[in-house]
Formats: C-alpha cells, sequence, structure tokens
C-alpha cells in the first residue's frame, strides 16, 4: 500500500518499522549488572570475583495490529559474559568515578586495568559496572591542529571535536581496516616516497609511504628534534607520470599524527588553567607543543600527549589511540599520513609493570613474554590497503639502554636489548642517533652505517627521484666506511703512517660528515635539490 503525500498518517510499513524498532528498544534488555566484589588491589590492576552472565535477552510473543494486521515477533535469549577490553566503570567510595578495562577473564574472576590509577579505591566499598562495549575514539577531521591527552580528550581548550564515527581501537569497526594489523592479503606494496628534509635519511636511507622504520637512540641524544624537524619538513614524492588525483600528492593530503608516552611535565600545562608538579632534565612535553605552534605545522599534526605522571595504563592505549586516528585519516579520508611515536621504551616499560601486577612469568629482562606479539599490533598497523589511497607511514622513536658499549670504535647503546631487538625483527629497517656525533657538534647525528631502510629501492631511482639515486648512495656508504676504517687505523698508527689513499679517506670522511650529514635544525634539504643532497 502506497503512502499518499497529502495525508498526514503512515503507511504500513512506516508503522511496522515504527513498532518494530520500539519493541526493540523495549524488550531487548540490556541491564548493567553493579559488582560489589572487589578480590583485591594490585598496583593498576583490580582483581573482580564472582562475576557472572549479566545480561539476557528476553523471549517473548509480541503482537503487532497494524491496521488490523496480526503479526508475531520472536525475540531469542542470548547470555552475554565479561569480554576482553571490555570498558567498564568503576564508582569510589567518594561518588567519583574512573574508568578502566578488562584485561582478562578467567572463569569468574575478571582483572580491570583501571585507566586514572587505583588510588582510594576501597575493595568493599568501589562499584564496578560493566557497560558492554569496548573502548572507542570519536574521530573526525577536526582533531587536525588539535591536543589531546593519553585518553584521547583535548587538553587545549579548543572547541569540542564533533565525531563523524566511533572507531574500536583494538578492533574492526563497521566493515573497515581499522583497529587491527592490516590483513597481509589486502597490503599494497610500498612504492612511493615520504622525504623528511634531513639528508641523511632521504638520500641514504629513502622512506617510503606505508613504510614503518624505526629510531634508535639513546638518552640524552636529540631524538626528539630529530622528531620536531620531520613533523616540520616532512612531505610527499609524487611519482613522475603517474596522477592519482588533483590532491593525491598536494601537502594538504599529507597529515602528521604524533604520540608522545612518558614525557616530562614541568610548564606543559601553563596555558591550559591547569598545575602539575614534576622536574625532569627535558621539558619534552612543552618542547614539541612549542615547536608545533612557533613554526605553524600544527595545523597538520594531531598530537597524543601521555605525561609522566600519567597513569601507567594509558601508556598503553596511548599508541592505539594514535593509530586508530591515523587509520581513520588514511582509509576514510584518504590523507597520506606519518606517525611518529615516542618513547616506545616507555610503553614497554608500561606493558612490563602491568605484567608484574598480574603476576606472570617474566621473559627477558623482566618484560613478558607476548611483548613481541604486543608489538607487532602496534607495528603492523602501518601500511597501505588496496582499494584505499591512503597510506600509513611508521617512525617508532625508542631509546637504548647501556649507551656506552664500543662497537667497530664507535660508541653505541644495547641493540640486544630486548625492545629494540624485537622492534628490529618487526620493522623494515632501523635509523640510529650515535652519540660520537653528538658530542662532535653534527646535527643530526645520524650514524648511516647500521642504519638501513629495506624498502629504500621501491622509493627510489628513475620517476622518483634520480636514475642514479642507488648508485650514488651505495658509493658513498663505501666511501664512508672506508674513511671509518682509515680513522680507526690513524687512531693506532698515527697519521704519518698513512699512505696517500687512506688521507683521502680521513679527508671525505670529514667532508661527508659536515657538509652532508650536518644540517641546521630548521635546514630542510629536499631530496630533489641535487645541490644539496648529492
Amino acid at each position: 500500500m502506497a503512502a499518499n503525500p497529502s495525508d498526514p498518517r503512515l503507511s504500513a510499513s512506516e508503522v511496522y518499522e515504527l513498532h518494530k524498532a520500539a519493541v526493540t528498544r523495549d524488550y531487548v534488555a540490556k541491564p548493567r549488572l553493579d559488582y560489589r566484589t572487589v578480590a583485591g588491589v594490585n598496583g593498576p590492576l583490580v582483581i573482580l570475583d564472582s562475576v557472572k552472565v549479566r545480561r539476557t535477552r528476553a523471549i517473548r510473543n509480541l503482537f503487532h495490529h497494524i491496521w488490523g494486521t496480526k503479526r508475531t515477533q520472536r525475540v531469542l535469549l542470548e547470555d552475554t559474559f565479561p569480554k576482553f577490553s571490555e570498558i567498564v566503570e568503576l564508582t569510589l567510595p567518594d561518588g567519583s568515578k574512573r574508568a578502566g578495562q578488562v584485561l582478562e577473564v578467567q572463569g569468574k574472576r575478571a582483572i580491570v586495568q583501571v585507566f586514572k590509577g587505583t588510588s582510594g579505591i576501597d575493595a568493599k566499598q568501589t562499584h564496578v559496572e560493566f557497560t558492554g562495549d569496548t573502548l572507542k575514539i570519536p574521530v573526525s577531521e577536526d582533531m587536525l591542529g588539535r591536543i589531546f591527552n593519553g585518553s584521547g580528550k583535548s587538553i587545549d581548550k579548543g572547541p569540542k571535536v564533533f565525531a563523524d564515527d566511533f572507531l574500536d581501537i583494538n578492533g574492526e569497526s563497521k566493515g573497515q581496516a581499522v583497529g587491527s594489523p592490516i590483513n597481509p592479503y589486502s597490503r599494497i606494496y610500498p612504492e612511493e616516497m615520504i622525504q623528511t628534509g634531513i639528508s641523511a635519511i632521504d638520500t641514504m636511507n629513502s622512506i617510503a609511504r606505508g613504510q614503518k622504520i624505526p629510531i634508535f637512540s639513546a638518552a640524552g641524544l636529540p631524538h626528539n628534534e630529530i622528531a620536531a624537524q620531520i613533523c616540520r619538513q616532512a612531505g610527499l614524492v609524487q611519482k613522475i607520470g603517474i596522477n592519482k588525483g588533483v590532491l593525491d600528492g598536494h601537502e594538504d593530503n599529507f597529515s602528521i599524527v604524533f604520540a608522545a608516552m612518558g614525557v616530562s611535565i614541568l610548564g606543559i600545562f601553563s596555558k591550559f588553567g591547569r598545575s602539575r608538579r614534576g622536574r625532569v632534565n627535558m621539558e619534552t612535553a612543552r618542547f614539541f607543543k612549542q615547536d608545533f605552534e612557533e613554526n605553524g605545522s600544527l595545523e597538520r599534526v594531531t598530537l597524543f600527549l601521555n605525561l609522566a605522571n600519567d597513569p601507567t595504563i594509558e601508556r598503553i592505549i596511548t599508541p592505539r589511540l594514535a593509530l586508530t586516528t591515523a587509520e581513520y585519516y588514511a582509509y576514510q579520508l584518504e590523507k597520506h599520513v606519518l606517525v611518529i611515536l615516542t618513547d616506545m621504551s616507555s610503553y614497554a616499560d608500561a606493558l612490563r609493570e602491568v605484567s608484574a601486577a598480574r603476576e606472570e612469568v617474566p621473559g627477558r629482562r623482566g618484560y613478558p613474554g607476548y611483548m613481541y606479539t604486543d608489538l607487532s599490533t602496534i607495528y603492523e598497523r602501518a601500511g597501505r590497503v588496496e582499494g584505499r589511497n591512503g597510506s600509513i607511514t611508521q617512525i617508532p622513536i625508542l631509546t637504548m639502554p647501556n649507551d656506552g658499549n664500543v662497537v667497530n670504535y664507535e660508541i653505541r647503546g644495547d641493540i640486544t636489548h630486548p625492545i629494540p631487538d624485537l622492534t628490529g625483527y618487526i620493522t623494515e629497517g632501523q635509523i640510529f642517533v650515535d652519540r660520537q656525533l653528538h658530542n662532535r657538534q653534527i646535527y643530526p647525528p645520524i650514524n648511516v652505517l647500521p642504519s638501513l631502510s629495506r624498502l629504500m629501492k621501491s622509493a627510489i631511482g628513475e620517476g622518483m627521484t634520480r636514475k642514479d639515486h642507488g648508485d650514488v648512495s651505495n658509493q658513498l656508504y663505501a666511501k664512508y666506511a672506508i674513511g671509518k676504517d682509515a680513522a680507526a687505523m690513524k687512531a693506532v698508527v698515527g697519521e704519518e703512517a698513512l699512505n696517500q689513499e687512506d688521507k683521502l679517506s680521513l679527508e671525505f670522511l670529514e667532508k661527508f660528515e659536515r657538509t652532508f650529514i650536518a644540517q641546521g635544525k630548521f635546514s630542510a634539504l629536499w631530496i630533489l635539490d641535487t645541490e644539496c643532497c648529492f
């Protein structure tokens, strides 16, 4: 029966859908059970006991009378148990509320990690309510130019972000490739380049769109300055002869998601009307905020800041919030996104703290045995997906401990430590920040010899940079390595004992480091500028 446009009454189909929606709302019951069975508090974890089935859907025979038509609908019974990553709401004795996440379910016992810490939680008077939903982040293009904390809440006093979608940070949402490592079958091999404006990276270790390549650094080295410089200068290199669209290679189609974990807190909230105490060697958070604001790059950056005095649990979800936001930009807005994560060592330490609180059997150096799997769920979210024009390129930064080890006359951190060791297995290369170069006032102190980009060959060459790009890079590697050997020989026998060829190698070594590797913090050397890079 067709509806008459002049008739204010609803058609039969419209009335049926209206009744159907009302029935669904009224009779599909989803009560939230309130637990008061907190068995204990261990570090950032809350242990619940006697956790049972908490929601049922009742079976009812419903008679719909739609213009004399009698219909019956049956709603089936469905029991739902607490699930992994489910969000819970804790009500403390003073009435304040905190959010948590289900970490593990064992029979009738559930382990919940609390985002804002467990201080003030009383086992006898705390109420815990299961929401039935997982952790989701509201995403929108308006998030560009905004600053959020490690939980995804804005801290820049800007206007409220109206969400275009709510995406699960741990799983797929609405059929989109969001929240989990990319299916290898749907991956596209990276073939185009992202330039950073840093000659040691662009010429010697070129980065492809969709690549994951970490920066290995150590305490006291300028990895934060390098990360900020990449954010200022990074851009796309359009492949010659291929035009995917007017905006594909345009600078407006390039965005950066920056996530800082465990950064210092002194002065970061001076403009936000909040005061926090804490003093460390470097005001990392304020450095990033001011740098992005002063050079105008903040408008294309989404910044997530997990501070040093924020809860440890929040540090675990911060990179996942950042990557989910990046996936929205890349796969729904079809932007090319660069994700910078610093410091992954702080993330791994938070993972170790949670593992110790769960009393799990530790692995190497006390880190959990599943850290390789956990890190892979972060790193493997970089890449390109078939059918989507966007890409996610990932540059995680980590600080290696035991800096001071001498390897081939060079001072390096401990690359055998579990964090860089596992990261190197998962990612596609590495960029080394060297202390010797830093001590000699060479910036950026990138040691190109142990550095490697495994996807460089597909991002350079004729049609992209230069036909002889690979050959020039290989020759620079070879001559620089020979110069290093000559410098080591000079330290043993003296310069007088060197032959003319060794002296020329030493001269090349000095010029290479002072004129090629070294550049200003605000100096961008573009890959197509042959005078600068070659």
